[in-house]
């Protein structure tokens, strides 16, 4: 790949990252962090940042993405870890945060307080126009985000210039967050990028394939270059936002029914460069959670399309716009503290998924060295979640090795597949075409 394509490839790819939404995390955890602020974002850039980038090299090991990977691993599996996938990046929390993060930055500002109805009426016309868009043959949503992308980095990036030069002299806050890579590493969560690489993988692959690149040796390659140029813009960013969030003056008082991040960046818009910043800030945000929402309501109605073809695209469109709106209205804190749970049992899945894939494609192994650790990861992530939210008590969950800082499932992950190699050792072995050849 020539340098141009591989900056092409790789601004698409953060631009499918680089999701609106995603701005409130980092700001609110460097604010939280205290003098514990480098462990606390080490940690979000690490699920934020670097699972995304390990999960698309991974799906550039099949030509046809996770889609053949899951599927050796079992059909079934394929089938319902995708859907689970989609619904998790689209209807259910993904594409309501869009809205609700584009109402609390975009319009409360102006409106002084977030109010019910003024979220019922915002989010009932921005999903009008999502719909519209999304149904439309044209390609807006597209046109928009090639110059949008570019402009709202820009934005960000003089955001975070500005903040330094206004805040470098500042003293830390004196807040002290307990286990901070493990709170950092389970905000990264929120992002969603991981898990939503997997679905985007596939994306990227045709991309790269789209510049005439037909020789899998340099697809892999093209897909490692291009994703490291992403990562490395996501991860100057969050940081750069984590740091403002540490070193700002402590608000006077933090608003009740507004979500912190949302409030964060608007008060260090407004001390960076005026009403006019709010003003700005509000616009490329509601137009960036505008083509986010598009984006994925379109990936999403396709794969369902895709699997069950007696349901047109155009009524997934309808199905999914008008869910993401019911639930929108939940309100911006609502959707992410929904998503917490859920997320916390999805993560160490995808995560064990990935790392298998990645594992078997170096070291021979058999179907149920992959399917047993994947089991048991998914039993004791449920366990654990369902324990720590007092749904039901499941003492023995605490007993496992590094449940003090929530990897427990890590020790399990191994000696499943272990137990797994030794039971299958006389069976088949996986097989993957290299893209190295």
């Amino acid at each position: 790949m020539k340098v141009k394509e591989i900056f092409i490839v790789g601004f698409m790819l953060f631009a499918m990252f680089f999701g609106a939404g995603n701005l409130i995390f980092p700001i609110a955890l460097g604010f939280q962090s205290g003098s514990n602020f480098w462990p606390a974002i080490l940690g979000f850039i690490l699920t934020g940042v670097g699972l995304p980038l390990v999960s698309v090299i991974v799906g550039s090991i099949s030509e046809n993405g996770y889609r053949d990977l899951l599927h050796k691993i079992h059909p079934t599996y394929s089938v319902v870890f995708l859907l689970i996938i989609y619904l998790t990046i689209g209807p259910f929390f993904a594409i309501p945060r869009t809205a609700t993060t584009a109402y609390e930055i975009g319009v409360v500002p102006f409106l002084g307080t977030s109010t019910s109805m003024g979220l019922f009426i915002f989010s009932l016309l921005f999903f009008l126009i999502v719909l519209l868009v999304a149904l439309s043959p044209s390609n807006l949503a597209d046109n928009i985000g090639k110059y949008l992308t570019p402009a709202l980095l820009i934005t960000m990036l003089l955001l975070i210039v500005r903040t330094i030069a206004l805040y470098r002299s500042n003293e830390t806050q004196t807040l002290v967050m307990e286990t901070p890579f493990v709170v950092g590493f389970s905000e990264g969560y929120l992002t969603m990028d991981a898990i939503a690489a997997i679905a985007f993988s596939i994306v990227v692959l045709n991309a790269i394939r789209g510049t005439g690149v037909t020789d899998k040796n340099e697809l892999f390659i093209g897909t490692i270059k291009a994703s490291f140029l992403a990562v490395v813009l996501l991860g100057f960013i969050y940081t750069g936002l984590g740091w403002a969030g540490n070193k700002m003056p402590t608000p006077a008082s933090l608003p009740a029914n507004q979500n912190l991040g949302a409030y964060l960046i608007q008060i260090i818009s407004d001390e960076a460069f005026g009403s006019l910043g709010i003003v700005l800030l509000g616009i490329m945000i509601f137009l960036a959670c505008l083509t986010t929402a598009v984006g994925l309501i379109a990936a999403v109605s396709e794969y369902f399309a895709s699997l069950i073809p007696s349901i047109s695209y155009r009524t997934f469109a309808i199905i999914f716009s008008t869910l993401s709106f019911i639930l929108a209205n939940q309100g911006l804190d609502a959707v992410i503290q929904t998503s917490v749970p859920v997320l916390g049992m999805i993560y160490p899945i995808a995560i064990s998924t990935v790392l298998l894939i990645a594992v078997s494609y170096f070291i021979p192994s058999a179907r149920i060295s992959l399917q047993l650790p994947l089991v048991l990861v998914a039993i004791i992530s449920i366990l654990s979640v369902v324990h720590q939210n007092n749904w039901l008590q499941v003492d023995t969950i605490e007993k496992l090795p590094l449940y003090e800082v929530n990897f427990q499932w890590i020790p399990v992950l191994i000696i499943g597949y272990v137990i797994g190699q030794a039971l299958g050792a006389r069976q088949e072995k996986i097989q993957y075409p290299s893209p190295l050849h």
